[in-house]
Formats: C-alpha cells, sequence, structure tokens
C-alpha cells in the first residue's frame, strides 16, 4: 500500500514508519523537522520509501507527499501553548488540517487517519470518557484550550469532507503517547521530563499540585492502533479512543520514574501552575476503550512497569550522545 505521513520524523511517526515499512508498505514522508528529526529515522530505506522536507501549510510540499497516495496518516500538529503562542496552535491545526485534507482530495486519496487528542474532552469530570462524552472546554481567555478547539476543529473538518468528497475518514484521540523517540523536552510529556531529571540526579518538577491524573500508552499500542484504522474497513466514519485505561496520579508517574531510574529517595518540587500565567489543567483523563476494541480489534495492554524501563534506557542513550547526561 501507498501511505503519506505527516509528521513522519517525530515521535509516533517515525515508530508507526518503521512497523509501516516492515510490513511491505511504500512510504512519502513529511516532516518540517521542527520537532522532529531525521535521526529518527534512521535505517530507513530512502531508496524506496520517499522523505519531502516540507510544511502541511503549504499545498505543493503537500501535492509532493501524497501523489500516488491511497491512504495519508497526519500526524503533524502543534502542541498545547504551555510556553509558546497559541496563533500557531490554531493555525497548524486548523489551516494545517484543511490543507491537508485538500491536498488528499486533489490526489485522490482513499482514507485519511488523523491524529486526534483527549484534550477535546477537556474539563469534563465523567470519566472514562467514552467517544460520545461531550466536550467541556474552559475560558477563552486561557490559551491552552487552542490546542483542543484547533483538533476539534480538525475532526468537524475530517468528517465535513467524508460526507462532501466520500473521503474516507477515522479520528484517533490519543492518550498520553510516551516510549523510544519521544521527544525529551515537555513538548514529549511529562514522563520524557521526569527521566531526564532522574537521570540527572534532579528535582523532578511537578506542575500544579500532582494530584491530577492522565493515562499514558506505549508507543508500540498507539502504533497498532493506527495501523488498524488504516485496514479496518469499518473504521471508516469513526472517531475512535486511543489509550491505556491506568489511570495515575502525575506525583506517583513522577515517583516511579525516579525509582526506575535511582536507588535514593525522590526528590520532587511542585511547580505552581500561576507561573505559566492564567492557565487551566485537567483534573483527570482516562479512555473508555470499548469501542476501540470493537471496530479495531485490539485494546492498549503495556503496562507502565514494562513501557517506561525501555523508554528510559531509550532515553539514556539519546541523552548520552547529545551530551547532556553527565
Amino acid at each position: 500500500m501507498k501511505i503519506a505521513i505527516t509528521g513522519a520524523a517525530g515521535f509516533v511517526g517515525s515508530n508507526l514508519v518503521r512497523r509501516l515499512a516492515a510490513r511491505g508498505d511504500e512510504l512519502a514522508l513529511l516532516d518540517d523537522l521542527s520537532h522532529g528529526s531525521l535521526d529518527n529515522l534512521e535505517g530507513l530505506d530512502l531508496a524506496r520509501h520517499r522523505f519531502v522536507e516540507g510544511n502541511i501549510l503549504v499545498p505543493a510540499d503537500l501535492d509532493t507527499a501524497f501523489a500516488g497516495a491511497e491512504v495519508v496518516i497526519h500526524l503533524a500538529a502543534g502542541k498545547i501553548p504551555r510556553y509558546g503562542d497559541a496563533l500557531d496552535t490554531l493555525v497548524t491545526n486548523g489551516e494545517g488540517g484543511l490543507e491537508v485534507l485538500r491536498a488528499a482530495v486533489r490526489n485522490g486519496v482513499r482514507r485519511v487517519v488523523l491524529a486526534s487528542t483527549s484534550d477535546c474532552y477537556g474539563r469534563n469530570p465523567d470519566v472514562p470518557f467514552s467517544e460520545e462524552s461531550v466536550s467541556v472546554i474552559g475560558s477563552p481567555h486561557v490559551r491552552r484550550w487552542s490546542y483542543a478547539i484547533s483538533k476539534m476543529f480538525e475532526e468537524q473538518a475530517l468528517f465535513a469532507f467524508r460526507e462532501r468528497h466520500g473521503l474516507e475518514g477515522v479520528a484517533l484521540r490519543l492518550f498520553g503517547g510516551y516510549g523510544p523517540r519521544q521527544n525529551v523536552t515537555w513538548w514529549g510529556g511529562p514522563q520524557s521530563v521526569f527521566i531526564g531529571q532522574a537521570l540527572r540526579g534532579e528535582e523532578l518538577e511537578v506542575h500544579g499540585t500532582g494530584a491530577q491524573t492522565r493515562s499514558f500508552t506505549y508507543v508500540d499500542d498507539m502504533v497498532e492502533g493506527f495501523v488498524r484504522a488504516v485496514d479496518t474497513k469499518d473504521a471508516d466514519g469513526r472517531m475512535l479512543n486511543l489509550g491505556n485505561s491506568r489511570e495515575i496520579t502525575i506525583l506517583d508517574l513522577a515517583r516511579l520514574v525516579w525509582r526506575l531510574v535511582r536507588d535514593d529517595e525522590p526528590r520532587v518540587r511542585l511547580v505552581p501552575l500561576a507561573t505559566f500565567g492564567r492557565y487551566e489543567d485537567v483534573q483527570r483523563r482516562i479512555p473508555e476503550q470499548t469501542l476501540c476494541e470493537q471496530v479495531l480489534g485490539f485494546r492498549p495492554a503495556v503496562p507502565l512497569e514494562e513501557g517506561l524501563p525501555r523508554t528510559i534506557e531509550w532515553q539514556r542513550e539519546a541523552m548520552r550522545r547529545a551530551g547532556t547526561l553527565p
């Protein structure tokens, strides 16, 4: 199968690329390398697979990548603007998402699989979230919600293009991905930062009280979900949760990472959310997995006690190569 992937040199993208290449798919890989890295694609046969350094906001770049593709997997995205600009997030996901869908139609793509986010459920207190759970979005004066709103827009655009143009569409709401090739800054999530701080013997910086809970999904489970969303006919027209259902507080996650890295007592420093301006956090975010299991035929299963040690060893070596580990 000919598959084009946006954000292919990023975390999920580079792991997914290896899985698809191993099964014989022909891949076109689009990335602007703003957060991804060519190092993540090391060892890939670029004689068989094409890499396009380009941006999803540039139609010509999309046409170059999408030419001849049967399926597009859209991973490129702007994230929660905790440190950055909300407008960048809105433009990347909103305008960029539309450009991806327009290019898919222009190039005769059959199906688009969209990486969406559990952040779309917002502040809804009723967990676990099913795919029919309502979105509870906070104040428009809090820039974090630009991410959720922009991804909700992408989902609606995907299904609108399906209705108008007959483009098959699958949206996957992802819950807390982690694993090898994750970004080692806050862009990659709290586990990335905790691992780096523990490896250096630094205090673990926990934002807020640490009582907020999340679920974390090992990247191999995420990759399996994307592969099945590509292959499963009945996934067309679906929005599905893709995530592990185990709930853990951020404080307990920090302590678990420390114990997996070091033998001494964890050292934790709480960082008030006010540090980031007017910011709202979500207290709980847990997926209901039934529909994903029914449609795609699998349930993410790698526990933190298996996934974190693999991730720690990868990050240890990555930090050594980068010269950031004493």
